[in-house]
Parts: structure tokens; C-alpha cells; sequence
């Protein structure tokens, strides 16, 4: 197993993290809590230390269900990562990070995770109706408290997280990042990277498309998120397919591993930290150990960008996950 260290607070986290955000159910067509509980196990057996959660996942599930899974478990031994920042009414979630609703939200966060401190402890999205400064003072409160061991961020840009350390510290940022969502290359992996600020990176699979598990008819059920997103809908989902395709060739050929290892590998090697694996059953973390020990040759990078280029030269972002402001919700837009 391979490790990163975050920040300069002494946590030292495997490269790989279980992340439970379709464990909630929410946006991925529900939830199986005792396959989900029986998939975080299952992680923490072949060596993953760290497990990624957050509130807003399921409306409070997600991280109950971590709370069910690791019960009973050497707390010293698991570090758990969650988020504030983020309000719902009637399932519909939106940005608050104010200091009352993080105050809140540390408690409630606690007591579904059955533990007295969380790990590492991000603010999900900036809030543009709170200053960054008063978002920092209060997280920084919180790690002066010992509630909190780590403090990240979550969706940051350079110049939002520039205005977050001149108040407070910052130990993580969890950015997207896969082979298909690249945005952060330009600045926040350098910026991270001179700051010795650890980069955990969720979306590593893209949300299932670099698994080499779907197909052009595959569908997506109830309130499944990949319903929105432009990648899944066709003419885009034929192409980002076709790309699949050949990159499974070329890791078939040139390390003989499945896609779903050369993309988390390609993650890590690209600078990422810690890469988020979301899982809902067990059978999913069957190849996790195929992703450590190795790393891309670069005239391999060189051809991932090749075919990625030529199959899809006008890529689609993430942009489509952001929750709406307060503003936003309470207009009704």
C-alpha cells in the first residue's frame, strides 16, 4: 500500500480512499445499506485507512452508515474525512457556510459518525454569500478545539483558497479530477503542490465511465445524477465510450490492467495525493490493490492524451454537480 501525508498535521493516508457519496443513495438511484456497509469493510481488510464522506450524501445516511460500518473498529486506525458548507430543505441541498451552520453541522456530523473528532474536515463549496475570511476563522476554531485534525477545502479555487490562509490553514483540497475532467492541471495541482497542501481528488473513475463496465444502452436509474450530466447523454456518451475503449487496449496491451487500474494509477501519477474510489458493494474494490506498486511509462501518458484528444476534443466539465447559492434556492431557481 502506498501512502501520502496531509499537510504538515501527521495524518498519513493511503493513496487510495473509499468514497461513499453514492452510498448515500441520493443522485445515484438509492442505497443498499447493508451492501454499502459490507463494501467500506471490505476496504478497510485490504488496507485503505481513510473513508470519505459528507452530510449532504443521503441527507445524513451516507455518513451513518460509515458511523454502522466502522463500529466497534480501532478509531486510531481509520481516518475519516467530511465536509460542512453545504444546507438542504425538502432534498434540495444548497451552500451554507456560514459559522452557525458549521457549528451545526460538526455536531451532527459527529454524532452519525459515532466518534468525538473527525480527520480531515472540508468545506464542501465556497458560499458566496459568506466571506471566505469568516469560513476560515471557523474552521480554524474548530481545529484549535481538536474536533477537527485537518483542515481542507472542497471545490476552491487558487484565489479562494489564497483569502482562506491568510486566516487559517490549509492542510487538503479535494478537487474532480480524472483522465476526462483535467481542469485543475493549469493551477490548483501546482498551487497545491508548492504549498505542500495534499490533493485528494474525487471523480477518479468519472463516475463509473473509466470502470469499463458501461455500455451505449446503459441506463441509469431514478434520480441517478448521470442523468444530467451531458458525458452520459448521447452523441457525447458514444464518444467518451469509444475513448474507454482504446484506453482499456492500450492497458490491456502495455501493462496488462484493466482501465479501471490505469485511470486511478494515472491519477496518482499525475501528482493527486489520494484517490477517491466510490464504491457501493464490495466486488467494486476487487482490483484496488492493481493500482499500487507501478506507474505510467510517458510515452503511455503521451498516448492517453491522444486518444482522449481525438475522441473527444471539446470536453465536458463537472460543472453541472455545483449546488445552487441560498440566493439561488430561495428564488426557486
Amino acid at each position: 500500500m502506498e501512502y501520502a501525508l496531509i499537510g504538515d498535521t501527521g495524518i498519513k493516508a493511503t493513496r487510495v480512499c473509499i468514497g461513499t457519496w453514492a452510498i448515500g443513495g441520493w443522485m445515484w438511484g438509492g442505497s443498499d445499506e447493508s451492501e454499502a456497509i459490507a463494501a467500506i469493510q471490505a476496504g478497510l481488510k485490504k488496507g485503505i485507512n481513510i473513508i470519505d464522506t459528507a452530510p449532504v450524501y443521503g441527507f445524513g445516511l451516507s455518513e451513518e452508515i460509515v458511523g454502522k460500518a466502522i463500529s466497534g473498529m480501532d478509531r486510531v486506525d481509520i481516518c475519516i474525512s467530511t465536509k460542512a458548507g453545504i444546507e438542504w430543505r425538502d432534498g434540495h441541498p444548497f451552500r451554507n457556510a456560514s459559522k452557525g451552520r458549521i457549528m451545526q453541522e460538526i455536531e451532527d456530523s459527529l454524532r452519525r459518525l459515532k466518534t468525538d473528532y473527525v480527520d480531515i474536515y472540508h468545506v464542501h463549496w465556497p458560499d458566496p454569500l459568506v466571506p471566505i475570511e469568516e469560513t476560515a476563522r471557523t474552521m480554524k476554531e474548530l481545529f484549535s478545539q481538536g474536533k477537527i485534525r485537518a483542515i481542507g477545502v472542497s471545490n476552491f479555487s487558487v484565489e479562494q483558497m489564497e483569502r482562506f490562509r491568510r486566516v487559517s490553514p490549509v492542510h487538503a483540497c479535494q478537487p474532480p479530477y480524472n483522465m476526462f475532467e483535467r481542469e485543475i492541471e493549469k493551477d490548483i495541482l501546482p498551487y497545491c503542490k508548492k504549498h505542500r497542501i495534499a490533493v485528494l481528488a474525487y471523480g477518479a473513475l468519472c463516475r463509473g465511465l473509466l470502470s469499463g463496465k458501461m455500455r451505449p444502452d446503459t441506463v441509469f436509474a431514478g434520480d441517478d445524477l448521470r442523468n444530467k450530466d451531458p458525458k452520459f447523454r448521447q452523441p457525447l456518451f458514444s464518444r467518451y465510450l469509444k475513448a474507454v475503449d482504446e484506453l482499456a487496449q492500450l492497458a490491456r496491451t502495455r501493462y496488462q490492467k484493466s482501465v479501471l487500474e490505469m485511470a486511478v494509477r494515472w491519477a496518482l501519477d499525475q501528482g493527486v495525493d489520494v484517490a477517491l474510489w466510490g464504491v457501493r458493494n464490495p466486488r467494486q474494490l476487487e482490483l484496488m490493490e492493481g493500482t499500487m506498486g507501478w506507474s505510467l511509462d510517458e510515452s503511455a501518458k503521451k498516448e492517453i492524451d491522444e486518444i482522449i484528444q481525438r475522441n473527444i476534443p471539446s470536453p465536458v466539465g463537472p460543472e453541472f454537480m455545483a449546488p445552487p447559492s441560498r440566493a439561488a434556492e430561495e428564488a426557486g431557481v
